[in-house]
């Protein structure tokens, strides 16, 4: 039967993974199945994948072409383990997958194994900005239309909900963050206590906890995520805190 997989780095649980090239013996956290798939992929015809995972066999960034690619070799007979970062639900390539079996009108014997996302790894690293409810919004308008974004971002900031931003900046995409920035300003105070983390559990990591003001400040770029805290988000220790509920009203329990 033919199959395929969908496996996605995780950054989690398990310890000490190296790869076997010696320019990428780097250590990793990954969850149990994950550290699972990699023994099982060496069995695997491996299609593509990001840099830091394997050499992309196509070459190719469409996700789309690589989601054909992977189904064309599992329709073929052979075993596909298609690898890249994060979770595949998750901004992932699940969704491209199958979007294209979709369209066409196939099966396949499909397993999609779940990682953890930027948005996991980095409130880990802040502390615990993610207690109470949150929003994750990609800031990329490559797939979404800019006012959808900035509609989206501009519902979330109102209601005082924890704001996560993926992608959010690049040499072009730098005025989207500066009118995100603005954006949050009209509905968060300034003093808002903002998370940046850069290449999470990577080398070369950085963790920055600072206010929504100086935002700008910071130097941020397409591998970072940044967390904007809620009305109740403070610091402690060094670590970003959201509690789990609101203050109960005066005279309330």
């Amino acid at each position: 039967m033919s199959r395929l997989r969908a496996y996605r780095e995780n950054l989690d649980f398990y310890r000490g993974t190296q790869w076997l090239e010696p320019r990428r013996r780097r250590e990793r956290r990954l969850t149990f199945n994950y550290a699972k798939a990699i023994v099982e992929k060496t069995a695997s015809y491996v299609v593509s994948g990001y840099s830091a995972l394997v050499d992309p066999v196509d070459g190719s960034p469409a996700e789309l072409e690589r989601a054909r690619r992977a189904i064309d070799e599992a329709l073929a007979g052979k075993e596909v383990a298609l690898v890249s970062g994060g979770d595949p639900g998750v901004y992932g390539m699940a969704g491209p997958v199958l979007e294209v079996l979709r369209e066409q009108g196939m099966t396949l014997d499909l397993e999609i194994v779940p990682g953890v996302s930027a948005f996991n790894a980095c409130a880990a690293r802040l502390g615990a900005p993610l207690m109470n409810d949150f929003a994750v919004i990609s800031l990329s308008d490559l797939l979404t239309p800019w006012p959808v974004i900035a509609r989206r971002l501009e519902m979330a900031a109102q209601a005082d909900l924890v704001i996560v931003l993926y992608n959010p900046s690049s040499s072009k995409r730098l005025p989207r963050l500066q009118e995100a920035h603005q954006l949050l300003l009209r509905y968060r105070p300034p003093h808002t206590w903002v998370g940046i983390v850069r290449n999470a559990f990577r080398q070369a990591e950085t963790v920055v906890i600072t206010r929504l003001e100086n935002l700008m400040e910071q130097t941020i770029d397409m591998h970072s995520t940044v967390i904007v805290g809620n009305s109740t988000t403070v610091t402690h220790q060094g670590y970003l805190v959201t509690p789990r509920g609101y203050p109960s009203p005066q005279g309330q329990t």
